[in-house]
């Protein structure tokens, strides 16, 4: 059980000040910063809050805005409070999917997905090639087969989007909580609106195994032309495939984890 952060308290306070206990506070795994568990008279809460060092795009007050918008939709937890540097939402009940629920609940997770892409815009537009950029800035060490990966993709400019929509853009196993009411989506840091095809290329490459599978199901369902889609999906590969690595290299030298260190390397050298 945690010492809580007196930032904290002082949010929780604001929001329920007639409570009677201060709650007790367990922390959470997680690589993008500090997550914890809050039980309290009144439930259980999820506090998420601001990492400590920069990462490009994470933004709480933009998640908490884009659950706002989302929080009718029955995709993920409810949004609580905001407040520099933490974010309330609600606690989501159930169990983490494994990797091989994942694939087996490819349906449900294209339905989650397709739920989600039907939604109004949230108004804040995921562009990579700033990202991409932001990261070159922010690590330390660079490889030069990135150097020359990013001129050749900033010289191209990013696809013209197939379907713009809301996307959650951190879909895997982890993410996912079977709860009593179905397949619902945690850690919304990345979201923001983009192409529908890079969501589905983001998917895949956690399960690539199975990549026509999730080509066919999400086509049918979005009412999309399949050979279009996995087209889409193919220009975006290179873009997703530099981003994953330089998220690797940022990480692996913020927290000095020799497993995303490794993961780093690899990225590297499949480029």
């Amino acid at each position: 059980m945690l010492n809580p952060d007196p930032q904290l308290q002082n949010l929780l306070q604001q929001q329920w000040p007639t409570a009677q206990a201060a709650g007790h506070f367990f922390a959470l795994p997680g690589l993008s910063g500090q997550s914890v568990r809050v039980q309290m008279p009144q439930g259980e809460l999820l506090a998420r809050r601001a990492p400590s060092q920069p990462i490009p795009f994470v933004d709480r007050q933009r998640e908490y805005r884009i659950l706002q918008q989302l929080r009718h939709a029955q995709l993920g937890p409810q949004p609580l409070a905001w407040r520099h540097p933490w974010l309330l939402q609600s606690w989501m009940p159930g169990e983490v999917l494994t990797s091989a629920q994942f694939n087996a609940q490819r349906q449900a997770i294209v339905a989650l997905l397709q739920r989600l892409h039907q939604q109004p815009l949230t108004g804040y537009r995921l562009r990579l090639a700033p990202l991409l950029q932001r990261y070159w800035q922010l690590c330390r060490q660079r490889h030069w087969r990135w150097q020359r990966r990013l001129q050749r993709l900033l010289q191209q400019g990013e696809p013209q989007p197939l379907r713009l929509a809301p996307l959650h853009m951190d879909v895997h196993a982890g993410n996912l909580i079977a709860t009593p009411e179905g397949l619902r989506l945690i850690d919304w840091e990345y979201a923001a609106d983009g192409d529908v095809a890079l969501e589905l290329a983001a998917v895949c490459a956690v399960d690539g195994d199975t990549r026509s599978a999730w080509i066919a199901d999400y086509a049918a369902r979005a009412q999309l032309d399949e050979p279009a889609l996995a087209c889409q999906m193919q220009r975006w590969q290179p873009w997703l495939q530099l981003l994953m690595a330089s998220w690797y290299q940022l990480r692996a030298e913020q927290s000095q984890d020799d497993t995303l260190l490794q993961l780093a390397q690899a990225s590297w050298h499949d480029l």
